[in-house]
């Protein structure tokens, strides 16, 4: 049997009553008390948090050791107005990691351009398997609508997915800021997607990202219900969601959690425009929801978008979607992107096994 909460509320003092006062001198003073403000706010007393007992022993001795913000280096480029230029040299930055990514799944590379958006596919190495030749997926590379850059981050996301699923990814570099503003990455996606359709049929494409393009994989998606597109087999919305807001709890406790003080987080993508319009926050509109295909959402406990993603995960429930969420504990945003981890093989196997349900891909 258990007791509620708000039964607890008067069970508590006359269990203090009972053991008196004697028990409680002999204990440490107790830590201040939070104060909660009138609107429910928590202002939250410091406590420290060790590492989860959930980790990989690889996973706990490559959590940082001093506060490092990985998106000092993108905000200094865009504070220098230099932002466009790193994006075009990340390919070349990355190239000797992506190298050994290429090793390690057996993964080829080419540079393309579909609907004239630059490319860079991702196949085996030895071509695809013939059961799968006329399957693709789509990558919407992460990078914060600054840094998304199909021959890097495109690549981390695809080399991975493409050796263990034996298919062929297309990783695109759609239009961001600071040279553009919504919705020109979401119009390229479309532009793409009707290309790929003139040679796929829509049950054998899938469409996925993580980060910002996990977001924009879900916006694609409300732009192909209001345009009378078909549906896409699958999408993987990764370490993000389907509101522009990344509202939540967690977007409170994010960054504290990597040891800095929080921060309001302002794109010059986004803006001017209206984060609540279902267009950018497809989780608001239950209508647009109830059209999704299958999506398979992934986060961690640490990560600035868990709340987002959990909420998005709900959302799609709701509206009757299948929907698949996957939460690793103790570990953050876009945690796969270090290759080394047991966790980040496990979170390309769970992909893998999706979307080859979805797509019905031969082993």
């Amino acid at each position: 049997m258990t007791i509620g909460s708000r039964a607890l509320r008067f069970v508590i003092p006359t269990i203090a009553a009972i053991l008196g006062s004697s028990s409680a001198s002999a204990q440490e003073p107790p830590p201040a008390p939070a104060v909660i403000e009138p609107d429910g706010t928590v202002n939250v007393p410091a406590f420290r948090l060790p590492p989860s007992v959930y980790l990989s022993a690889e996973a706990a001795k490559a959590l940082p050791r001093t506060p490092t913000d990985p998106e000092e280096p993108m905000m200094r480029a865009l504070a220098t107005g230099q932002a466009g230029a790193l994006r075009q040299r990340m390919p070349q930055l990355m190239g000797p990691s992506l190298d050994k990514l290429k090793a390690m799944y057996q993964v080829e590379t080419r540079v393309g351009e579909i609907a004239g958006v630059p490319a860079v596919y991702a196949r085996p190495v030895g071509g695809v398997p013939k059961a799968n030749a006329k399957k693709i997926l789509l990558n919407l590379p992460g990078g914060g609508f600054i840094m998304g850059a199909a021959g890097g981050t495109g690549m981390i996301e695809s080399i991975p997915l493409a050796g263990l699923a034996g298919v062929e990814i297309v990783s695109i570099t759609y239009r961001q800021g600071p040279e553009h503003r919504y919705p020109a990455a979401t119009e390229d996606v479309v532009k793409v997607y009707r290309t790929l359709l003139k040679t796929y049929k829509p049950q054998d494409i899938a469409i996925f990202g993580c980060s910002a393009g996990g977001l924009l994989t879900a916006e694609a998606m409300a732009l192909f219900v209001k345009q009378g597109l078909p549906m896409p087999a699958a999408i993987g919305i990764f370490c993000a969601s389907a509101d522009a807001r990344w509202g939540g709890d967690s977007r409170a406790f994010g960054r504290p959690f990597q040891g800095f003080a929080p921060k309001e987080d302002s794109r010059d993508y986004f803006k001017g425009v209206d984060l609540a319009d279902p267009m950018v926050s497809p989780v608001l509109s239950a209508e647009t929801l109830a059209q999704f295909p299958p999506a398979l959402i992934i986060t961690g406990t640490r990560a600035f978008e868990m709340s987002a993603a959990v909420n998005t995960h709900r959302e799609l429930i709701k509206a009757g979607r299948t929907a698949d969420l996957h939460v690793w504990d103790g570990l953050g945003h876009a945690f796969f992107y270090d290759a080394a981890l047991p966790e980040s093989r496990e979170a390309f196997d769970v992909m893998t096994r999706f979307f080859r349900t979805h797509l019905k891909l031969a082993k």
